[in-house]
């Protein structure tokens, strides 16, 4: 029996990888002699990185960057050699959980760390950049990262804006003269699955700002800076689309890509797929599994596990999940190719006893061999 297994992290507990793992354990307690094949796998957001430089052998390098405060911390990205690709996610240098709840304010937050990561990959060879966008502290448009790379973003008296989405209150004129040079040698892969505008009432502003910590007076004005902004980029850049699907994501970092620099969004977990070779492995499995922390409604909306299975159905293959909780809407996930789902908790427990690591590593194992006893 051959056992492929492409499960997400269960944030908070188990990474992709000691998930995998703990499957493996549970498979091999019923099939001593199967082959089990584990493919580490993300949706774009948080451990896209780990999941894609751990399956194709490639190398993590840690820098010093200035986080959505602009304050210095030791941020990490992936590298894989041969192909001069660096996979890189933005909330490494500017995600929401690098700053203290009561300092959160998209006013002031940065995405300039994103660029001194890009930069740093292209001094050392790369042409190749895969972005996953999510988990963003920002609102800035992506213009922080743009300003790291050499774009110019000017007040009415040549001087350069102030950090933040407030500095775009001041924004005059775009200069892209001064841009890397090798940025026109590079190519853009952004795992991205929102749709948002960059503006309007479905725009980055008012759908996530205040996630970030903007009130209704900070989401108005960020959005009349953003569209001030995209006028301008409309000057140096005509062809840039603030409206194109995908360009309110992160802030307006989906529309600072779209523009500036060759970029293409792409779905999160289809990226990943691609990039982990992880379809050719499916091709010979007998089964095959998958799953995330939580299994609900928005599982079924292209996230990792249903990604996983569409690839799985194209070939005939079992499909089963797992999950360290489920809800009545996880029953969608069946309409979309997970033949079974199964949450792990064995006893009753709280919360923090649940998501602790070696609880959650046994209960997952032991879940997973009476499944494979079942189809033994």
């Amino acid at each position: 029996m051959k056992v492929v297994i492409a499960i997400d992290s269960f944030k908070g507990s188990l990474s992709s990888i000691q998930a995998g793992n703990a499957i493996k354990d549970g498979v091999k307690t019923v099939f001593p002699e199967a082959e089990v094949y584990i493919s580490p796998i993300a949706d774009g957001g948080e451990g896209t990185m780990e999941a894609i430089v751990g399956a194709t052998g490639g190398e993590i390098v840690r820098i010093p960057v200035h986080n959505p405060l602009a304050e210095e911390i030791i941020a990490s990205y992936g590298i894989i050699p041969e192909s001069k690709t660096a996979v890189i996610e933005m909330a490494s240098a500017a995600g929401l959980p690098l700053i203290p709840a009561e300092q959160r304010n998209p006013l002031y937050t940065t995405t300039y760390g994103v660029g001194e990561m890009i930069g740093d990959a292209i001094e050392k060879g790369c042409r190749n950049f895969i972005i996953g966008l999510g988990g963003s502290a920002t609102n800035d448009g992506g213009v922080g990262m743009l300003q790291a790379l050499g774009f110019e973003f000017l007040d009415n008296k040549g001087d350069s804006i102030v950090f933040g989405a407030e500095g775009l209150s001041d924004l005059a004129e775009i200069r892209i003269e001064n841009a890397m040079p090798e940025l026109s040698e590079c190519t853009f892969h952004i795992a991205c699955d929102v749709e948002n505008p960059l503006c309007g009432e479905k725009g980055a502003s008012a759908v996530y700002g205040p996630q970030k910590g903007a009130d209704n007076d900070d989401v108005e004005k960020m959005d009349k800076w953003l569209n001030t902004y995209a006028k301008l980029t409309k000057e140096v850049i005509p062809e840039s689309k603030p409206d194109f699907p995908g360009s309110g994501a992160a802030g307006g970092m989906g529309f600072a890509f779209l523009s500036y620099l060759n970029s293409e969004l792409k779905s999160g977990i289809e990226l990943v797929i691609g990039q982990t070779n992880l379809e050719e492995h499916i091709k010979t499995a007998d089964v095959v599994v998958t799953g995330e922390g939580r299994l609900d409604g928005q599982s079924a909306m292209g996230k990792a596990p249903v990604g996983v299975a569409k690839i799985a159905k194209k070939y005939g293959k079992k499909v089963v999940a797992f999950a360290g909780c489920v809800t009545d809407e996880a029953a969608e996930c069946n309409k979309h190719g997970i033949d079974a789902f199964f949450p792990i908790l064995r006893t009753p427990c709280t919360v923090e006893r649940a998501m602790e690591c070696d609880y959650a590593y046994e209960n997952l194992k032991k879940t997973s061999e009476q499944v494979f006893r079942l189809l033994k």
